[in-house]
């Protein structure tokens, strides 16, 4: 059977291509992927206790068999976290290429009815490590971060009193001062507001695919965030003697 494989962050550098169609004997695992790979390229065993998958852009266990068109994504851990900002209803939630406007995007939130708005703005400093940057470069698996950016905010709304919900991140090169990621929560009260921004940004450096890579004078690294979360599998029931 033939899958289709993806690489991102350093796993692309590693393999020196993004993807790639592979074949696989019938019932093969994750993890029989995952060897072939470590086989091929030694440096990839190196990731071994941090990078995850996805199959069909959904976070998989290694254990998970494989079937033929299958898409399968090999994932660093990310540090998020083309595409055009886009609504759900009231929602904005986007990935874009172009600069965030966080006063246009705030604005379009409140209503009459909202006591807050709550913002995350999150910008790109000019240091890290005691290195001084130039400039960083976002990458992103880019239908799955706009699938879970979603489930975040549907989540926000089970969890939490709001009215309105931005979430933007940028991709591409951004300078010194450049808004990377915009998180921006009505509320009718500031509590709400307050817990459900907290919220969305810690999920969304564990679950939404999105890479950093950060260039300095004496050249550039990808900066390693988090591990995403993935659920346990299901165990299937063994079917009992009658």
């Amino acid at each position: 059977m033939r899958v289709k494989v993806l690489f991102f962050g350093q796993l692309k550098e590693i393999t020196g291509q993004g993807e790639e169609q592979v074949d696989l004997a019938e019932g093969a695992s994750l993890r029989d992927l995952l060897a072939l790979y470590h086989a091929r390229y030694p440096r990839f065993a190196q990731f071994e206790s941090s990078v995850v998958a996805s199959v069909n852009q959904e976070y998989a266990q290694w254990s998970e068999r494989l079937k033929a068109d299958d898409e399968v994504a090999f994932l660093p851990p990310v540090s998020g976290g083309s595409g055009e900002l886009g609504t759900t209803g009231e929602d904005s939630v986007g990935l874009v290429r172009e600069r965030i406007d966080s006063e246009k995007i705030v604005a379009g939130l409140k209503a009459p009815a909202d006591g807050a708005v709550v913002v995350f703005d999150g910008i790109v400093r000019n240091h890290s490590g005691g290195r001084s940057t130039l400039y960083l470069e976002y990458e992103a698996y880019e239908p799955m971060a706009l699938k879970k950016m979603k489930e975040i905010v549907a989540s926000m709304r089970r969890e939490f009193s709001i009215d309105r919900v931005a979430v933007v991140h940028r991709l591409g090169r951004l300078e010194i001062g450049e808004t990377s990621v915009l998180i921006a929560v009505s509320s009718p009260h500031r509590l709400a507001a307050f817990d459900a921004c907290r919220y969305a940004i810690d999920r969304l450096k564990k679950q939404v695919p999105i890479w950093k890579k950060e260039y300095f004078a004496d050249g550039a690294v990808w900066v390693e965030g988090e591990r995403p979360e993935i659920a346990p599998a299901i165990a299937t029931p063994t079917p009992q003697d009658p």
